[in-house]
């Protein structure tokens, strides 16, 4: 079992890394792998609906989301971080997670298809909530159990000396990564006990017109 911690932060090493840190570290206690995914400073445009994912099964636009997608298959969970920017998630990894969960959509399994997943972010005061809640409707419009702690997944602090010092903080980490590992292995146990996956629907797309 292993888990894939996705840095969406500009900065490799910074806040949001901390607080990942304290979830790899716990998962690993707990006897499941952990590696990290960092998307990186460069520039990730956006999801341009052009739909050519339903021919391409992957994002035409290429680049690091596609690597990340392909690389999904491999891990059995996944924690995704951010920095909170303007009172929401950080602007690339909002491109970056746009473009990789659209584009799975025309695949069958598509990599995140009951995967357990988890939202952290890290901000210096305000807007954690929100930039929390954004990143969790990913999880939830891909049927991925969505793993909680002891209170909503975040840290505080300016820098990572001081998120250090946010003991609430990393204890909230580290529970979510127990919590984490719990689940994981009680998914394995079940799918060894013959216990099956919810029965798969197709989709049922509707609007306000018909």
């Amino acid at each position: 079992m292993k888990v894939l911690l996705v840095n969406g932060s500009p900065n490799e090493k910074g806040c949001t890394y901390t607080a990942l840190s304290e979830v790899a570290k716990t998962l690993n206690e707990e006897g499941v792998g952990a590696d990290f995914f960092h998307i990186g400073k460069a520039p990730i445009s956006g999801c341009i609906g052009c739909y050519k994912c339903v021919e391409e099964k992957k994002c035409v636009l290429g680049g690091i989301v596609n690597e990340f997608t392909k690389l999904a298959y491999d891990y059995d969970g996944f924690v995704f971080g951010s920095p909170v920017y303007y009172g929401g998630m950080a602007g690339g990894l909002r491109s970056f997670m746009d473009r990789a969960f659209f584009s799975v959509n025309y695949r069958d399994p598509h990599p995140f298809y009951f995967k357990p997943a988890a939202a952290v972010v890290s901000a210096r005061r305000g807007g954690t909530t929100s930039a929390f809640d954004q990143i969790n409707k990913y999880f939830t419009i891909k049927q991925m159990p969505v793993v909680s702690s002891n209170y909503w997944n975040m840290v505080h602090g300016m820098t990572p000396e001081e998120v250090r010092q946010d003991e609430e903080g990393l204890q909230i980490m580290r529970i979510l990564g127990r919590n984490m590992a719990w689940f994981l292995k009680l998914k394995e146990a079940g799918e060894k006990a013959g216990i099956p996956l919810p029965k798969a629907e197709e989709k049922i797309h509707t609007n306000f017109i018909h």
